[in-house]
């Protein structure tokens, strides 16, 4: 064309495999964007949900199959997250260092302990127990569901009472104080068989044993639900879809508290304490909130937990766990609920089973005979070190926090102020 401007516009050269692209992204684009959001989910929860019915098959396939748990390290693993959640609430949400996270998990242990077995003999109470006879069975027996309510809210009320005299510190000053009381619990109930002559956590021998969740006799014959978990031949399965379905519960409550006016306050003092009380936020009763809603959550997790293991014994609430759970946190990203969930898994997985697996295979490899699992704390180290280096942010980043740190707070110079 001459005498003008050619208003042609070039042809576009495509790649080959384009359109086998667009045709295949075609079907799922036209899904509405709402539903495509929660499609990953679903999936998610129906392996999750399934997962006792594949776990026998998963484990048959060979050198991978290793690498799957077992179904009752499955409960363990699902234990130690929801208590990883719990913390989220306290450190992710909040900024607040706890260091004596295992504290609420004793409690709920322990909560159970006396309102779920024979522990004092001296009293014969039943209300809604399943699988005991109550002409003979001597203690105290409320029905495990309405227990591990009871447990949330006796460590709820135990996270406001240490919360209101340590609140009022920041930073290192709090951790230490919180270290203090991780160190302070595995001693009182070590030492707690004679407290003013009562009995009260049987010292070093621990309680045992709990009775297990069930729906009783009468809903058995009326709907089919199993009678009593720790007397039924699918024992570990109806545990894990009670674990897996309190988990489920920790992530919704997490999910809206965040978006709530309460999480709004909890982010405002994590990102600036001084800020957030110039602006009117009560810095008190909203820590306060924290330390109580992470411990309830942590409750439920000892109490189920005691009533899998059927008892409570001192030597499972050692300090370490407090740390255990925090290294999950930021393995995970703090204040992210789906990163917290893959920390808690990874890391309770290698601390369970996954350490044993990884060192059979690596002496298998290389002919040697080291124990690997002896150097776990080392390891989760120099997990944390790397992932302090190389990924700040954590696994799965909450949003706010991965563009802090990727874009960072930049003051403007006095130099280019006054030019």
């Amino acid at each position: 064309m001459s005498g003008g401007t050619s208003t042609e516009k070039p042809e576009r050269k495509r790649h080959p495999s384009a359109g086998t692209f667009e045709f295949a992204a075609g079907p799922w684009r036209r899904i509405p964007e709402p539903v495509r959001r929660w499609i990953p989910l679903a999936v998610v929860l129906a392996i999750a949900v399934s997962y006792p019915y594949l776990a026998a098959d998963l484990k048959g396939l060979g050198e991978v199959g290793d690498f799957f748990p077992a179904l009752n390290s499955a409960v363990y693993i699902l234990v130690f997250t929801m208590m990883a959640l719990g913390l989220n609430v306290v450190v992710g949400y909040s900024g607040l260092l706890d260091l004596g996270y295992v504290a609420f998990y004793a409690a709920g242990a322990y909560t159970a302990g006396w309102l779920a077995s024979g522990h004092f003999q001296q009293i014969t109470f039943h209300f809604g127990s399943v699988g005991l006879d109550r002409d003979t069975a001597t203690g105290i027996h409320i029905s495990i569901w309405l227990v591990l309510l009871i447990a949330a809210m006796f460590t709820a009320v135990t996270g406001i009472l240490i919360g209101l005299p340590t609140l009022r510190l920041r930073g290192d000053y709090l951790a230490i104080v919180t270290l203090g009381f991780g160190e302070i619990i595995p001693q009182v109930v070590r030492n707690g068989d004679s407290t003013g002559g009562l009995n009260i956590t049987n010292g070093t021998s621990g309680i045992n044993p709990i009775d297990a969740p069930g729906f009783g006799e009468s809903i058995n014959s009326f709907v089919g639900l199993p009678v009593d978990f720790q007397q039924s031949f699918d024992k570990d399965r109806l545990f894990y879809w009670g674990i897996l379905a309190l988990l489920l519960l920790t992530v919704f409550c997490s999910w809206r508290l965040r978006d709530s006016r309460l999480g709004r306050a909890w982010i405002a003092i994590r990102e600036d304490e001084t800020a957030a009380a110039a602006m009117g936020v009560p810095l008190m009763r909203t820590k306060t909130w924290a330390y109580a809603i992470g411990a309830f959550f942590g409750g439920v997790a000892g109490a189920y937990y005691a009533s899998f293991k059927d008892g409570a014994f001192p030597a499972d609430f050692y300090f370490n766990i407090s740390v255990f759970l925090l290294c999950m946190v930021i393995l995970g990203g703090m204040g992210s609920i789906w990163g917290v969930l893959a920390g808690g898994i990874i890391l309770s997985w290698l601390n369970i089973e996954g350490l044993a697996v990884i060192g059979s295979k690596f002496n298998e490899a290389a002919g040697t005979d080291v124990e690997i699992a002896k150097y776990q704390f080392g390891i989760y180290g120099v997990i944390i070190v790397l992932m302090m280096l190389f990924r700040p942010m954590g696994l799965i980043p909450e949003r706010r926090r991965e563009r802090e740190l990727e874009e960072g707070v930049h003051d403007e110079s006095l130099y280019e102020v006054s030019k």
